[in-house]
């Protein structure tokens, strides 16, 4: 079992020996621009505040949570901190059946880690294909079927109604005054009125960047805060922004890479070091499930005015797609045997 230590990327110690003054359990209420001052409240209600003559945002992105009816009762869970890990850790110890809502990479990997400790576990997916956003049709295909051969089913195109409680509602039995009890999740309905029973619901549907902040500030947010190739807010010079919370050219990265990568021009500007600038990143993926190989990077859906070299061998499982535009590599989708992925990244 990994402990906490393991994961976490800088321990408290990390902090004062950096001369870096941490805040923890405080919670940012206001920044006041013109001033440029950032007021804090904790738990009990004090407050505190700081100034400041540059401010980075890294606040982060939330789990998305389909609307829907059930959402709230017990068992129903997204994947995203180390509370919703052992919470899956303790239902596997309990229960017997999970359904995973999301076929894309996290989804997979939930699922993957709770068929490990015993649970029958059913992953449904809006799209018809598997993690479509890395990866093309074939491909998509292929992993479904290696995933099915270990044990996990699949929905495709599964659209998720509600989500219902083993109670109605926790009204019946209730002396008034007592707080009703949401009860635990116990099937799962779809659009078409069929349902599927079991004992637990993660949802790994995607994340929405956390700009509730950035907004009461009048910073320029659209799907993210909005930030130039200075990693700096285009409404304040002064304010940087890097990370899920953060949209550059349009996009919002949710991949660990290109975080680090707005970090490095966001230091590189903060430390007055250079003039760094990031343009985007490319990115590559890989799923993290023993014994299942994939890769892909770049434009490997590939479409009007590429070529494509295509290496299909289904028996052998190995299926390698380049696409080329120009004479020059845009994209790559590997699977079964992805040793070739890094070079063709770097070809990239």
């Amino acid at each position: 079992e990994q402990t906490l230590d393991e994961i976490v990327l800088n321990d408290w110690a990390w902090y004062q020996d950096h001369g870096i003054t941490l805040h923890a359990g405080w919670t940012v209420t206001q920044v006041d621009r013109v001033r440029r001052i950032v007021h804090a409240e904790n738990a009990a209600g004090e407050t505190r505040s700081a100034g400041y003559d540059r401010l980075l945002l890294c606040t982060g992105s939330n789990p998305f949570i389909l609307p829907i009816p059930g959402k709230d009762l017990d068992g129903v869970i997204a994947y995203r901190d180390i509370a919703d890990t052992h919470a899956m850790i303790e239902a596997s110890e309990q229960y017997a059946r999970a359904v995973v809502i999301g076929g894309g990479l996290l989804g997979l990997e939930a699922a993957n880690g709770l068929m490990k400790r015993g649970m029958q576990v059913t992953v449904i997916h809006v799209m018809p294909t598997l993690m479509e956003r890395q990866l093309d049709e074939v491909a998509g295909k292929l992993l479904q079927k290696s995933l099915e051969d270990r044990g996990l089913r699949f929905v495709m195109g599964g659209q998720t109604q509600a989500l219902i409680g083993d109670q109605d509602g926790g009204q019946a039995g209730r002396k008034d005054g007592e707080a009703p009890s949401k009860g635990r999740v116990r099937a799962l309905q779809f659009k078409d009125g069929t349902e599927i029973p079991t004992d637990l619901v993660v949802m790994a549907v995607g994340i929405r960047p956390n700009t509730e902040l950035a907004e009461t500030m009048r910073l320029h947010v659209n799907r993210g805060i909005v930030v130039s190739d200075t990693l700096q807010t285009v409404t304040d010079a002064r304010i940087y922004a890097v990370g899920e919370c953060a949209a550059h050219r349009g996009i919002a990265y949710g991949l660990v890479a290109p975080l680090f990568e707005q970090a490095k021009v966001a230091a590189n500007h903060l430390a007055q070091f250079g003039i760094g600038r990031y343009t985007g990143s490319l990115t590559s993926t890989k799923l993290k499930v023993t014994g299942i190989d994939l890769f892909s990077a770049g434009e490997f859906q590939g479409g009007e005015g590429t070529e494509q070299i295509v290496l299909s061998d289904p028996f052998a499982g190995v299926y390698k797609k380049l696409v080329i535009k120009d004479d020059k590599l845009i994209g790559a989708c590997l699977y079964g045997d992805t040793v070739d992925g890094s070079w063709y990244f770097k070809l990239l």
